[in-house]
């Protein structure tokens, strides 16, 4: 019952952030990557801290600690691409409002 809880609470988060950044302006994008690669950042130390788990019973390694240690580096490698990809546009986009230099003798 826990699972189908849990499950039903990642699913309506995945439908309400689908609308919210859906719904964001143009003007408003590169704020919203800055704010998106610090929650990132948040998430990759969460990732991190799941990858290292070492719940050991008796037997060694239960299979709980080897789930939350994979999800915890697939975690980590998808924020990782998400960062990435958030410092890239938002490069590309802050160098749309630089001035082009003029080329010495001609006209452009």
């Amino acid at each position: 019952m826990e699972t189908v809880y849990h499950f039903a609470i990642f699913a309506l988060a995945i439908f309400v952030g689908y609308y919210v950044v859906w719904s964001v302006t143009p003007a408003l994008h590169t704020p919203l990557m800055a704010v998106t690669n610090a929650i990132s950042s948040v998430i990759i130390v969460g990732a991190l801290i799941a990858a290292a788990s070492q719940a050991a019973g008796p037997a060694g390694l239960d299979i709980n600690t080897w789930i939350a240690k994979g999800a915890g580096g697939i975690a980590s490698a998808l924020a990782a691409v998400n960062i990435f990809g958030g410092f890239m546009v938002t490069r590309r986009m802050l160098a749309m409002y630089k001035k082009k230099e003029k080329i010495a003798g001609g006209k452009h």
